[in-house]
């Protein structure tokens, strides 16, 4: 009876700061800590003071291939990271699922891709794929230099693995930080995010 009481009362005070914990528009992005591709722990209050972008990413993923296949996220990386944003590529895919990779996997898909990340994290858990509810790969995410998250969803307007839709298509991406950087407001703080599935631990 004791150990009964001891476990309601441990789980009735931190279920709440668990579920508040998740991430929420204009309001402080969850903390966390993964390693990237090179063996270098990452924290994402370390780069409070910046905007943080995160990307969910799985290499085998038609809609990810639409893309990376047309240079569309590496000119993106490339054109933000010269902006001082920090770029972040997560991947949650789990051990034994599409999308799985080792670092030297991870770093071969930078090279060869021509890619340009701040950091390739490793998420094999799920944990802060969860934390993030994170659905699709892509799904995107911005972070001020407050450390607030400012806009959650879609790269962009049209639902497609057509690497000819990208032209005709409003990058939230780019809208978002283009505002963002120039002291504006976001016309679209969420959007429904499109893509694969991200293939989480069971």
């Amino acid at each position: 009876m004791q150990r009964l009481i001891k476990w309601f009362v441990i789980t009735t005070f931190f279920a709440p700061a668990m579920s508040m914990a998740a991430a929420k528009i204009d309001a402080i992005a969850p903390d966390f800590t993964l390693q990237d591709s090179y063996g270098k722990t990452v924290t994402l209050s370390d780069f409070k003071g910046k905007y943080v972008v995160l990307e969910w990413t799985n290499h085998l993923c038609p809609y990810v291939k639409k893309h990376y296949g047309s240079d569309n996220m590496q000119s993106l990386q490339r054109k933000y990271t010269q902006q001082d944003v920090v770029w972040l590529s997560v991947i949650s895919s789990a051990k034994g699922k599409q999308g799985h990779v080792d670092a030297n996997k991870a770093n071969d898909l930078t090279k060869t891709r021509n890619a340009s990340p701040s950091h390739v994290l490793f998420d094999e858990s799920g944990a802060v794929g969860r934390l993030y509810k994170a659905k699709t790969t892509p799904h995107m995410y911005i972070i001020n230099p407050e450390g607030k998250l400012s806009y959650a969803g879609a790269i962009d307007s049209i639902k497609s693995a057509n690497p000819a839709d990208i032209p005709k298509a409003t990058n939230y991406v780019v809208s978002s930080l283009t505002n963002l950087l120039a002291g504006k407001a976001i016309n679209k703080k969420i959007t429904k995010p499109y893509g694969c599935s991200i293939k989480y631990k069971s």
